[in-house]
């Protein structure tokens, strides 16, 4: 696409500033980078995607206001993250974050794991053992 065609539509990127890098060809068929606001289909694939997130995250709270799983599974949704990704940053296997799921197993963990899960989440152990959706 040519510099002059980069979209600028109104967008999720644009409501807050942001830019996103493009390449374009300039008037004289060289490969430059341009900034663009956004574009409908990216705009609409981005809102929707973040419907779901939200959508995730309220199913969540609920679980665990219910006393299915533990608050670990709320904030590993409210910080956009899955399982594998959790795992990883509290090195831990993932059967046992998955483990760890379970309230009555919740419960029982020590203020060492408990300190990893908020420290990956970014809040106080209280407030990670305190949660109740």
């Amino acid at each position: 696409m040519k510099t002059n065609q980069i979209p600028q539509d109104d967008s999720s990127l644009s409501k807050k500033d942001l830019k996103e890098l493009c390449y374009a060809v300039d008037e004289n068929g060289n490969y430059t980078t341009a900034l663009s606001s956004g574009w409908e289909p990216k705009s609409v694939a981005l809102n929707g995607s973040m419907q779901l997130i939200q959508q995730r995250v309220q199913n969540a709270r609920q679980m665990v206001a219910n006393g299915q799983v533990s608050p670990i599974v709320y904030f590993m949704e409210k910080n956009k993250m899955d399982l594998p990704i959790l795992a990883s940053y509290v090195s831990m296997w993932k059967w046992r974050v998955k483990r760890h799921f379970k309230p009555s197993v919740f419960t029982k963990l020590n203020d060492k794991i408990l300190k990893k899960y908020a420290d990956v989440f970014d809040i106080s152990t209280e407030e990670l053992k305190n949660f109740k959706g």
